[in-house]
């Protein structure tokens, strides 16, 4: 049988579903990385900043869900292995300790300069104070048992634990005494470390503490060693509560959605790649559904590349496409979320959805963005505030809204607002 290409006449001109280009998922990278050049260049600086002895803060990526933040984080530890960095990736989780994860990063980061260091005992070293840190765990509570030893993480290092360095129990003490010692080797090297840190805002408040001091302490030393975290809006709160001084121990970027030139772009470079293209109406409407936001812009594009004949591509085929595009982002990106939440914290998000809505048309900004005062909420479900702290602090727990401000809360998912408007009670 032939194939469709072979049967039509605009041979070259025919959209193939099967060279799709766009990547809608979580943390893929698209084809297209449009709208970030600015965060790569600073990125940049700061690498050849720290080679040439200068000092630099760590940097923290700050947006909601879907505007790339991974996408974003990947990308750097990209350019820092480029630069001959070591580096190390992250996932932090509210169930588990900073110790294990952050050991890992660190053993992988190490690993990656050992064949350029001139003293494999300088390398030994550090790789025993490291298994120390990570063997290293204190009972949570008064007359907690110890854990046990399948519990303990035991990390693939030849060398045995060192003592009396990194392994005191206080997660404080000893980070801020393992991530000199890494630096110290980076220096060894002529080169740094860089640990990426995603989902930051999720870290428990002693692991947050810790690594401000950890950052403060490589600060002042001028070491060859930075956090790269990224994490929702309010993680800058996070870390404020955390150590006071954090407002100005690290660069701030806030990551938000792609402006019109840099949506069109990331659709119509990877388009024109396969020598399809779009009508202005088509970008034109497709920005209005996706409002820029960059998961969105993937999502949209690929529904829209599956269902177009021909290029270039209309108006018509973004209107035909965008019904299946919203049902998958109905069931993937918000379903999934909404499934989380508890009857009680269902009914309060549909509250913030109803009130986010006319924040919105009151202040001129989308729906998506509003902050909802949470008196206002409380009124609008005839209850006291206190009352409603539980589904509050629950939400907030599960990462499906934030407070950016006190007294005030806010989606974490652009367009949630919307598909629970579209949910029946």
């Amino acid at each position: 049988m032939s194939s469709p290409a072979a049967r039509r006449p605009d041979t070259l001109r025919y959209v193939d579903p099967v060279r799709n280009p766009y990547a809608p998922g979580a943390g893929q990278r698209p084809p297209e990385l449009a709208g970030r050049g600015r965060e790569l260049d600073v990125f940049d600086v700061v690498l050849e900043r720290i080679a040439r002895g200068r000092p630099e803060r760590s940097l923290m990526l700050t947006g909601l869900r879907g505007v790339g933040k991974t996408v974003l984080l990947n990308t750097l530890r990209s350019q820092a292995i480029n630069h001959l960095w070591g580096t190390g990736k992250i996932e932090a989780r509210p169930d588990q300790s900073l110790r294990r994860p952050v050991a890992a990063a660190l053993h992988m980061a190490v690993r990656e300069l050992a064949p350029r260091h001139r003293a494999p005992d300088r390398i030994d070293g550090f790789l025993g104070v490291l298994k120390a840190f990570a063997q290293r765990s204190v009972p949570s509570g008064r007359g907690a048992a110890a854990p046990r030893l399948r519990d303990r993480w035991q990390p693939g290092i030849d060398v045995p634990a060192s003592s009396g360095r990194a392994d005191s129990g206080d997660i404080e003490i000893d980070l801020v005494e393992l991530l000199t010692d890494a630096a110290a080797v980076a220096t060894d090297v002529g080169t740094g470390i860089a640990v990426f840190i995603d989902e930051m805002q999720d870290l428990g408040a002693e692991d947050v503490s810790a690594l401000c001091a950890a950052c403060h302490e490589l600060s002042q030393l001028g070491a060859p060693l930075i956090v790269v975290g990224a994490g929702l809006p309010h993680l800058p709160a996070v870390l404020s509560a955390a150590k006071s001084y954090s407002e100005r121990l690290f660069r701030y970027q806030r990551i938000d959605r792609l402006d019109r030139i840099a949506a069109d772009q990331a659709l119509c470079a990877p388009a024109e790649r396969e020598d399809v293209e779009y009508e202005q109406k088509a970008l034109d409407l497709l920005y209005e559904k996706s409002g820029g936001y960059p998961y969105f812009v993937q999502a949209y594009g690929k529904a829209t590349w599956d269902h177009a004949p021909r290029s270039p591509i209309t108006a018509a085929d973004v209107r035909v496409a965008a019904p299946e595009a919203e049902a998958e982002l109905a069931v993937g990106f918000f379903g999934s979320r909404f499934e989380r939440a508890t009857p009680a914290e269902r009914e309060y998000m549909r509250a913030m959805a109803t009130l986010s809505l006319v924040e919105g048309e009151e202040t001129g900004r989308d729906d998506m963005d509003a902050a909802v005062p949470t008196a206002e909420i409380a009124r609008s479900l005839g209850r006291k505030p206190a009352s409603l702290s539980p589904a509050r602090d629950a939400l907030i727990k599960k990462g499906l809204i934030y407070s950016g401000e006190r007294g005030t809360v806010a989606f974490t998912v652009p367009h949630f607002g919307r598909y629970l408007r579209t949910q029946p009670a």
